[in-house]
């Protein structure tokens, strides 16, 4: 495999791995590390092995066919893409309205923007969306993959780094009396639940990977072999993996057990995020963390709007256009469905204004509820029925998407029950 043909292929798994380390590494590792330690630590590793085929089968679908997940949903039948298509729309605004508050909460503790406007304390949120969907309108997918590498790569190893000297100075001495909360209360099973809906990523963003595996080979006027197509995806989501882990031992070393707390706010949230790091490096490395933080954040959104954006050109172009060629889709639609999110996603935000812990773990749980559906459709997309031969999944895969059904199910399940028929 020559270096010039890597360079071709690298960019889908990139983009996933800076989209995916936005909210659930940032936020809710971080969280899961500051209030139980290593207790997690299972559930954060469980996730991202048993999610791992039906991202992989994103990438594995759109490198047989040269077509995305979402094509595949109409071969399944009308109810596939349909049922989709509610999916989408029942859970993007309060994800990109999660993703937006995190990225206004890191541009704010950077800049300092909101008491520049002291009688509308969106404005943050609002800049966030007006410049996010910007880009998207006036860039190219290029550009989004090349910024994507840039800032991805700068929080890589600032993390690493910070990662590396967190584990040679060792944990902080917990207080005196220190009593840690209980994994089976009621109120730490759902927020497993919701650490376990974005880890690394919600499901039904899966076929987010095939759109940009598509793209990129529109772009490149190259594609690739599946082996190519999988190393560029496996290398974005184990680092992925990784650094969940490497935001549950800052927590657990640096704040569980002290006493302290995360704030609940998203901008008093940001700042203890980039205090992990500065506390552990020196507070000469602020500026360099606060921008490297807001980056990804920035990268998040961006990926998320990207990704919705294109779901939904795509969903609408095969529902009510009847467009089975990807290359007929008019760039009116993406443009239009950019605004639709934007302006849904602001109304979310205001709705949820000053309720940032709430407003995440809805979103997470809402993706963890529909993953098992989502998955058991990838799943079937990677049969001998859609794809020839030499594409088919060993049986190892095979085992593993069981098991990740099974485990997607199962906890889907047991939050109904325990929300809505325990009590």
């Amino acid at each position: 495999m020559s270096w010039e043909k890597v360079k071709k292929t690298l960019g889908p798994g990139i983009l996933f791995a800076s989209t995916a380390i936005g909210v659930s590494h940032l936020i809710q590792s971080t969280r899961a590390g500051a209030n139980f330690g290593f207790g997690l630590l299972i559930f954060i590793i469980a996730a991202n092995v048993l999610k791992y085929p039906f991202f992989e089968f994103s990438a594995r679908y759109a490198n047989a066919t040269g077509q995305s997940l979402i094509d595949g949903y109409k071969k399944l039948g009308n109810y596939a893409i349909w049922l989709y298509f509610i999916i989408t729309l029942c859970s993007m605004f309060f994800v990109s309205a999660a993703v937006v508050m995190v990225t206004a909460g890191f541009m704010d503790n950077l800049f300092g923007l909101s008491g520049l406007w002291n009688n509308f304390s969106l404005f943050p949120v609002a800049l966030v969306f007006l410049v996010s969907v910007g880009i998207l309108i006036s860039g190219k997918f290029n550009l989004l993959d090349s910024l994507i590498k840039i800032i991805g790569m700068t929080l890589l190893i600032s993390t690493l780094v910070v990662f590396v000297m967190t584990l040679m100075k060792g944990p902080t001495e917990p207080i005196a009396n220190f009593k840690p909360p209980g994994i089976f209360e009621d109120s730490s099973l759902l927020f497993i639940i919701a650490l376990m809906g974005w880890m690394p990523i919600a499901v039904d963003m899966s076929t987010w990977v095939s759109l940009w595996t598509v793209e990129k080979i529109k772009s490149t006027n190259y594609h690739p072999s599946l082996k190519e197509s999988l190393l560029d995806f496996n290398l974005g989501y184990w680092i992925s993996a990784f650094l969940s882990i490497c935001f549950v031992t800052l927590g657990a070393y640096l704040i569980y057990g002290t006493g302290k707390s995360l704030p609940t706010g998203s901008v008093g949230f940001a700042d203890s995020v980039i205090q992990l790091y500065t506390s552990t490096m020196g507070n000469w490395s602020y500026l360099i963390i606060a921008t490297a933080s807001f980056s990804i954040m920035f990268g998040t959104c961006i990926g998320a709007f990207d990704g919705y954006a294109r779901t939904l050109h795509r969903t609408t172009a095969i529902l009510f256009r009847g467009i089975e060629n990807q290359e007929n889709g008019s760039r009116k639609i993406y443009i239009i469905s950019l605004i639709i999110l934007a302006i849904g996603s602001f109304m979310v935000n205001a709705f949820f204004s000053g309720q940032f812990k709430i407003l995440i773990d809805l979103a997470t749980t809402i993706s963890f509820l529909i993953a098992p559906l989502v998955a058991i459709a990838n799943f079937k997309l990677v049969g001998k029925k859609y794809i020839s031969q030499s594409f088919l999944p060993g049986r190892l895969m095979r085992l593993l998407s069981y098991l990740g059904i099974i485990f997607l199910t199962g906890f889907a399940l047991f939050y109904i029950y325990v929300m809505f028929i325990k009590n």
